[in-house]
């Protein structure tokens, strides 16, 4: 396998009911090591939210990241890493932030069932974003209860009850936290063992490495990792674990 160039551009893809905003440090980082990154919303369907399905999201961002210059990554936390796993075949390597799994990992757990709509920003208090952001300062705990937004149901539901989708061909980085109490992290290991992927784990709740106090220290690994001369280099079935204690 040939040396890879350094990955230069970075579609970065939120989790359910965010947006951009919250890979707004991810965005200082990379650009202080050379890394372009584009952050955007998922959109809702044209027929609304509640109409909105996992195949639109997936589409978006396949047409976004299409859109960059090579080499390119898809770097994605949650239902985001879910879609950066379904876009695999257009990136030349993977960032997955806590990601939600593709089956069969995501048989694991029993899919949830949500409304067709998810009033997230409606119900979105500072109580409930503390809890959900606890390795969080105040700021970005305010920061993030001002921006929460609705979420579909229907894409949710999709995405917990399992894609059938193939191990890209290139690198991928699994970013793990200790504390996630929504994606098991034993189960992204067991995943980025199965799929050969590296794997960081690290202290924090499930959006503390975008958000909480370990959020800078997330991004310059996976910004280092993506500007690694041997990115390309593992072998299938390889991990790379670099745990950190919580």
């Amino acid at each position: 396998m040939s040396e890879p160039s350094a990955i230069r551009h970075a579609l970065l893809i939120h989790g359910a009911g965010a947006g951009g905003w919250e890979w707004n440090l991810w965005r200082e980082v990379f650009a202080a090591r050379g890394i372009a990154a584009h952050a955007p919303d998922l959109q809702p369907a044209p027929a609304g939210l509640e109409a909105t399905t996992l195949d639109d999201y997936r589409e978006q961002m396949r047409a976004a990241l299409a859109a960059l210059p090579r080499p390119r990554a898809a770097v994605g936390a949650s239902l985001g890493g879910l879609l950066a796993w379904l876009c695999g075949d257009l990136a030349d390597a993977l960032v997955l932030v806590n990601p939600l799994p593709p089956l069969p990992w995501a048989a694991e757990k029993p899919a949830r069932d949500w409304p067709a709509r998810v009033p997230w920003r409606r119900e979105a208090s500072l109580a409930s974003t503390r809890r959900a952001m606890p390795d969080a300062d105040e700021a970005a705990a305010l920061y993030a209860l001002r921006r929460w937004r609705d979420e579909s149901g229907a894409a949710l539901r999709q995405a917990q009850a399992g894609i059938e989708a193939p191990v890209p061909a290139c690198p991928v980085l699994c970013i793990a936290s200790h504390g996630d109490t929504d994606v098991d992290p034993q189960r992204s290991a067991r995943f980025a063992a199965a799929v050969g992927a590296s794997l960081i784990a690290l202290p924090g709740s499930h959006v503390g490495p975008l958000l909480g106090r370990e959020a800078a220290r997330a991004a310059a690994h996976a910004a280092d990792w993506l500007r690694a001369p041997a990115l390309g280099g593992q072998a299938v079935g390889e991990v790379n674990a670099i745990f950190t204690p919580s």
